[in-house]
């Protein structure tokens, strides 16, 4: 009897509550690394502001990356490279850290980087190209200072036709890196594939005008090209010192910067 009552057929059952479905998570939730085909891509390192509002709404995150490769392809030194990248490099010698500049393919004029708000007392210059074979120590240096921790922005003028193995091991020393990286090459190799996950093309566009052309980002391809106002490369004041025959003076200012030859 007590065995039929316990199972007794009229008595009320207690629904089972049903499991609340979870919200679909968005890719980027996933991970950073990940975003939707219409999408900028994101990253886990806050990028650093270009000083160009049109150039930060098309790059992912909103600024230059760090912990990554950036590529720029120009037909010549020159062109307002620098200025560019300028804003970027002052920042980060604002927070305390060396720009390490790479064999600049001219002499670096100090009244001008300062113009651009760049500090020569935290610039350090590497020489190579003064060997004869210098493309194998300048990227092992390259390589060095991207993994060493001791610097915070790299800019580095490449020598000709590198191979995609090399770009890969810059991209991979650039990952540990926790600043910018900047490679200058020649336009040929727009056509090749690349390591770097930015990869830009830049044209001169009139004075103090730049074309830039975003070849590879992580997100969608940008099929207009971009043009910027780049600041002028010295003002009235510095422009009538240069025009008064005060080279020697500029040449001067850059003793602050630390060069290095390796020989």
């Amino acid at each position: 009897m007590a065995t039929a009552q316990l199972f007794a057929p009229n008595a009320p059952l207690t629904p089972v509550p049903r499991a609340q479905a979870r919200p679909a998570l968005a890719p980027e939730d996933l991970h950073p690394q990940l975003w939707r085909a219409h999408q900028l891509g994101r990253s886990a390192e806050r990028p650093i502001p270009s000083g160009f509002e049109p150039l930060d709404a098309e790059l992912p995150g909103g600024g230059w990356p760090c912990r990554a490769l950036t590529e720029l392809l120009l037909p010549q030194a020159g062109i307002g490279e620098i200025r560019l990248l300028a804003a970027c490099l002052a920042r980060v010698q604002q927070a305390g850290r060396l720009v390490m500049m790479f064999d600049p393919p001219a002499a670096v004029s100090a009244p001008g980087l300062s113009e651009m708000g760049l500090d020569v007392a935290q610039l350090l210059v590497i020489q190579t190209h003064l060997q004869v074979h210098a493309g194998a120590d300048r990227l092992w240096a390259l390589e060095q200072a991207l993994k060493s921790g001791h610097v915070g922005a790299v800019v580095a003028w490449m020598p000709p036709r590198l191979r995609a193995e090399r770009v890969r091991r810059l991209q991979l020393a650039a990952h540990v890196h926790d600043g910018p990286a900047f490679i200058f090459r020649e336009p040929a190799v727009q056509g090749q594939a690349s390591a770097a996950p930015l990869r830009l093309a830049l044209h001169p566009a009139g004075p103090d005008q730049l074309a830039l052309r975003v070849l590879k980002r992580r997100g969608p391809p940008l099929l207009a090209p971009l043009h910027l106002a780049l600041p002028p490369v010295l003002t009235a004041a510095a422009a009538r010192r240069a025009e008064l025959g005060q080279d020697e003076g500029a040449l001067a200012g850059l003793s602050a910067a630390t060069f290095i030859n390796l020989v």
